[in-house]
């Protein structure tokens, strides 16, 4: 009984965050960009073992603030999926920038520095997993 036990917990352990869940679905379309937009950062996604995806961002300056934009973004479904801007590609030091939306714009925190925080990662903050992370490329 004991192994039966233990093989349904890794199993369960091991597929807890590709299934899509309440958290990460129907979110709101953020706001856009304006004409005076100004690419300031880039970063293409690498995925973390046993997850497919790919994809990469954009950090533009518009109108006196910094705002993340996904591109071309694909990745498994998980059912707690965060945003965040980090000190390095782990989920250590970091800023919640909200729930993974395809569609949002996520407006930065204001006085962000670039030079600690230079990593955006994809995180499922239920099960503490790291789905994706990059690291931010200056386009000045």
């Amino acid at each position: 009984m004991s192994h039966s036990f233990k093989i349904i917990v890794f199993l369960f352990l091991l597929t807890a965050c590709q299934v899509e869940g309440n958290l990460t679905s129907n979110h709101a379309l953020g706001t856009s960009l304006s004409g005076q937009a100004r690419l300031v950062y880039t970063a293409d996604f690498t995925t973390t073992d046993g997850i497919s995806g790919s994809g990469s961002l954009e950090i533009y300056a518009d109108q006196k603030k910094y705002k993340l934009k996904l591109v071309n973004y694909s990745i498994e479904d998980g059912p707690d999926l965060k945003v965040y801007l980090s000190q390095s590609n782990t989920p250590n030091a970091f800023v919640n920038l909200g729930n993974l939306a395809r569609q949002q714009i996520y407006i930065l925190p204001e006085n962000i520095n670039f030079s600690e925080y230079n990593h955006v990662l994809i995180h499922c903050q239920q099960y503490n997993h790291l789905f994706a992370y990059g690291t931010l490329i200056p386009q000045m």
